[in-house]
């Protein structure tokens, strides 16, 4: 494990050497799921997930039906990731200091029955927009604790060997189920309305209730527990704040997830008011967007190391595949940069999740973990509303374009401050007839005296 600052640091997960010293061959694109425990955890996260993305347009179309404001399904949307902008340190420090099993399966639970509620709403023709309001609140809150829990988990259940393996597989899952999710709550909303959608998805959490219930607590890794006390949430800050290898591909991944990662406003202003196609080709973005997207994962869960290197020049190729889409001339060019765009940011994500999950102490993980998603995932209620006012206010293609700068400039100032730190600097040539751009380490000036 690395805990070096720089940019070109080495791998945070180091690969795994056999009796001679020599690196062992990679275990594959799905080795985790050789583990009974993450087979089973997978296997639930797969019908749970899809139940999820049929809620997500599903509530989407509600709130649209009931008030025929698209400001109404934003505040939706806000109400539900604004409790981890507030709440989720704290969630981080109930996930250290409980059996993150035990916490799940509350969770799931609850979860699943905030889904019930709003399909019963639905269902008795009861359903307002201010329930709606009130429910993605409390799944905002229980994601709060759900969250922390569910990501430091994985590492209980694989192991530091395949952490990397099996985080890219979570992804890879999510992505899959975003494929699946929506297009079966369009054909349910069309046949048979909003409220099955809604009950399936309620019901869908009790795959993964029975996989954590079924699974062998005795096959987990053993980790060691944060004791009740006093200052564990500024404990958490602190750790964070002292280690450069941990705050560094936060603040990036915050930057890229507020402002890069806003495509439901740009996809519609797209579709809209620049291409003006229908409902159809809207879909087909979003398709396209999602296969890149779980290729990504699908690519990661491939790689045995990690390096911030690699998270630098990812984010920074993804701010640049936004910036060229965002002035695409054509419809058709403009949707096929959205599958590079979908499968650089899954790298960006799983580097950043991994890096930081394996760089840091166990007893320590679920605190950081929740910070790595209050900053990815919280900071959605202030660049929605900013980059939705940008976009209507100077066109799609700006907003786009203001997305994917602030992306390609972050990753352009973090790159350099981890040069910096890491005592690196920038080289830049050509390498095999190809333009390399690399971070070397800098000639201390007694060696270049003595080479001269």
């Amino acid at each position: 494990m690395s805990t070096g600052p720089g940019a070109d640091s080495a791998p945070v997960h180091q690969p795994t050497l056999d009796t001679r010293g020599r690196e062992r061959a990679p275990r594959g694109t799905f080795s985790s799921l050789s583990i009974r425990n993450y087979r089973l955890f997978f296997t639930g996260a797969i019908v749970s997930n899809t139940g999820t993305w049929m809620a997500r347009i599903t509530q989407d179309w509600l709130v649209l039906s009931l008030t025929g404001s698209a400001a109404a399904v934003g505040i939706t949307t806000a109400l539900q990731f604004l409790p981890m902008l507030l709440f989720g340190l704290y969630g981080g420090v109930v996930a250290d200091r409980y059996p993150k099993r035990r916490l799940l399966l509350i969770s799931q639970a609850a979860l699943g029955l905030c889904g019930l509620a709003l399909a019963a709403l639905t269902l008795s023709g009861q359903v307002q927009v201010w329930h709606v309001y009130l429910i993605a609140f409390l799944l905002g809150m229980v994601t709060v604790v759900d969250n922390p829990a569910r990501q430091s988990f994985v590492s209980e259940m694989v192991g530091p060997d395949r952490l990397r393996n099996a985080v890219s597989l979570n992804s890879a899952n999510f992505q899959s189920a975003r494929l699946v999710g929506p297009a079966v709550a369009g054909v349910l909303i069309a046949g048979v309305g909003s409220g099955w959608a809604f009950l399936i998805n309620g019901l869908s959490f009790l795959a993964p209730l029975t996989a954590l219930w079924l699974m062998r607590p005795s096959e987990l890794h053993k980790v060691e527990r944060a004791p009740r006390g006093k200052g564990q949430l500024r404990e958490g800050l602190r750790y964070v704040a002292g280690r450069p290898d941990l705050i560094w591909p936060i603040v990036l991944v915050g930057f890229v997830g507020t402002f890069g990662f806003n495509f439901p406003i740009w996809l519609t202003a797209f579709s809209g008011e620049v291409f003006h196609v229908g409902a159809g080709s809207y879909g087909l973005l979003n398709t396209l967007m999602a296969a890149g997207s779980l290729a990504g994962a699908l690519l990661a869960a491939r790689r045995g190391s990690t390096r911030l290197r690699m998270l630098v020049i990812a984010a920074g190729v993804f701010g640049g595949l936004e910036v060229a889409a965002a002035f695409s001339p054509s419809f058709w060019l403009f949707a096929l940069l959205l599958v590079p765009i979908g499968m650089i940011g899954l790298t960006v994500n799983i580097t950043a999740n991994s890096a930081v999950q394996m760089a840091t102490d166990p007893v320590m993980r679920g605190r950081v973990m929740s910070l790595y998603m209050m900053v990815f995932a919280g900071g959605t209620p202030i660049g929605a509303p900013l980059l939705g006012w940008v976009t209507d206010t100077y066109g799609a293609r700006v907003g786009f374009a203001t997305g994917g700068l602030v992306s390609l400039a972050a990753a352009a100032v973090i790159g350099l401050v981890l040069a910096r730190i890491g005592n690196l600097r920038v080289a830049m040539g050509w390498r095999h007839g190809h333009p390399s751009l690399r971070f070397v380490p800098r000639v201390a000036p007694e060696r270049l005296t003595a080479a001269a």
